[in-house]
């Protein structure tokens, strides 16, 4: 009787051990109330994108929960202040479960988001203008007046009308794909431009003042 109880005891014991396994495995998710190196991680992204003015303390706050919030909101995500699976990948932030394939999850993600720029922006536009457009994002990664990472230049507040209105959101075709991929490889038909925008439709005084590098279809790109 006590040998069965003992066998019964181990196997609880192994599940338990198990169920605490799998869940360490779990990407972090951070919350009002978190504290730690992600939570500083969101922060710093948030202030150089312009969501977040407080301090980069790792305490997720009322103004941290309130940045989340704006940032999921404006790029067309779930709006609860939690910074989640969705919310993280689309700052460019791996959870701790990825840490061991972390280089191959940030090239991966770095493709989504440039194919689901160009997509939003340039889907219509010719093969080559849809490379350049990618290779502007992946030029001002390069740029230190602009942020330092592919998802920091996409969400940079205010930076792709795409981004604001909800069409970033889109699935990409795999042209769009393609497209990325090629910029990411290293060909850009912009020859160096920063900056691209649409003759037809461009208001700013500023923007038509860029040096200009080439006209694709409906674009210029400018530095």
């Amino acid at each position: 009787m006590k040998s069965k109880k003992l066998v019964i005891l181990m196997i609880v014991f192994i599940i338990l051990i198990i169920i605490i396994g799998c869940e360490t495995n779990v990407i972090a998710l951070s919350r009002y109330g978190s504290r730690g190196t992600e939570v500083s991680q969101i922060q710093t992204k948030l202030k150089r994108w312009g969501y977040y003015s407080g301090s980069v303390d790792g305490i997720y706050g009322s103004q941290t929960l309130s940045a989340v919030k704006y940032f999921q909101r404006t790029n067309g995500l779930t709006v609860d202040g939690i910074a989640g699976t969705q919310t993280l990948n689309a700052m460019g932030i791996m959870g701790s479960s990825s840490s061991g394939s972390s280089s191959s999850s940030a090239t991966n993600s770095n493709l989504n988001l440039l194919s689901r720029l160009v997509y939003s922006e340039a889907r219509g536009e010719p093969y080559t203008g849809q490379v350049a457009v990618a290779a502007v994002v992946l030029n001002r990664v390069k740029n230190s007046s602009f942020p330092n990472s592919v998802s920091g230049v996409i969400y940079q507040n205010g930076a792709f009308d795409a981004v604001r209105d909800g069409q970033f959101n889109l699935k990409p075709d795999s042209t769009a794909t393609k497209a990325a991929q090629d910029a990411l490889n290293g060909w850009d038909p912009s020859y160096g431009a920063i900056y691209y925008f649409n003759p037809n439709t461009a208001t700013s005084a500023w923007i038509w003042s860029r040096p200009l590098t080439v006209t694709i279809g409906n674009h210029r790109f400018c530095k």
